[in-house]
């Protein structure tokens, strides 16, 4: 078998639509099909099933997925370290990060990052704290940058960046703020493995707000649909400085003013994958630009 028939086999086994992993590839169909047909003729072996238009993995596939995905990270980081030997003149780092970091955070030192090192490529990919270090653990990225707590033996963090939480709502704050009046408030919240929920919740732990206690009248995918169901009137709810930014300054949410620790944010990196030093300057310049901010303030 061939590294581009590994390839296509993952893409294929991802998107379950021989079309869009053709596209994906920025190969033909035909081509695709080809592939995956010679991979199972030369194996003697179904990797998909095939129901009209649909296709999904057979059993062998779904065994072979794993394996398919560690030979193809072990090529790519046989070629970063290749690219290493030349003075980081060309790379590849493959980033994914959680919404508030990838949405807000991070642009401005990628734009940095890509000025200084215009011969590297940077991929990033988006998903919450949990769906980030799941990828991380299955090869599929050099690094993941997050804003919630990852326990995990398998997996080396690094501080980063804080960010400030703030409590907000469209409505005018109660008169009276505590726990009962948090705990019986309408809460839109985002989902379970996103670092934003998992921090918030922790927050209001601490204030005696269990997160058992709270009445999520919305439950929603992304920081965007949140702010904007807020803005509507659905409740309230706990999000990034970074996110509600904008709709603080035009007054269509309003600031409780509780006061909420800073959350920090972290780069983490699989023990057992090689770090490249493409990854390693993308880092080093995020916490001198971190730095240099911080000595501005003073």
């Amino acid at each position: 078998m061939t590294p581009e028939q590994l390839r296509v086999f993952v893409a294929v086994a991802e998107e379950q639509h021989m079309t869009r992993a053709a596209a994906r590839l920025n190969m033909t169909q035909s081509t695709a099909s080809a592939a995956i047909a010679a991979l199972e003729s030369r194996h003697q072996i179904a990797l998909f099933d095939r129901i009209g238009r649909g296709i999904s993995l057979t059993e062998e596939g779904r065994a072979f997925l794993p394996e398919a995905r560690a030979v193809l990270a072990r090529l790519a980081e046989a070629e970063a370290m290749l690219a290493e030997t030349r003075g980081l003149e060309r790379g590849h780092i493959r980033l994914v990060a959680s919404q508030t970091i990838a949405g807000y955070w991070l642009p401005p030192y990628l734009a940095a990052f890509r000025q200084a090192r215009p011969g590297i490529e940077v991929t990033l990919e988006i998903g919450n704290t949990q769906e980030a270090a799941d990828r991380l653990r299955a090869g599929l990225h050099d690094l993941a940058l997050v804003e919630g707590d990852v326990e995990d033996a398998k997996l080396e963090r690094v501080q980063i960046g804080a960010d400030q939480l703030i409590l907000v709502s469209a409505a005018p704050p109660p008169g009276k703020l505590d726990a009962r009046a948090l705990s019986e408030a309408n809460w839109v919240l985002r989902e379970p493995g996103s670092g934003t929920r998992s921090t918030a919740e922790a927050a209001l732990a601490d204030l005696g707000v269990a997160p058992g206690a709270l009445s999520a009248a919305l439950v929603l995918p992304s920081n965007e649909a949140v702010l904007s169901a807020v803005e509507a009137g659905a409740g309230i709810t706990i999000l990034s400085a970074h996110v509600v930014a904008r709709a603080l300054s035009l007054g269509t949410v309003r600031d409780w003013e509780l006061q909420l620790a800073p959350r920090p944010f972290y780069a983490l990196r699989h023990r057992d994958h090689h770090v490249s030093h493409a990854a390693g300057d993308l880092l080093a310049r995020i916490d001198q630009s971190q730095l240099d901010d911080f000595n501005q303030m003073e």
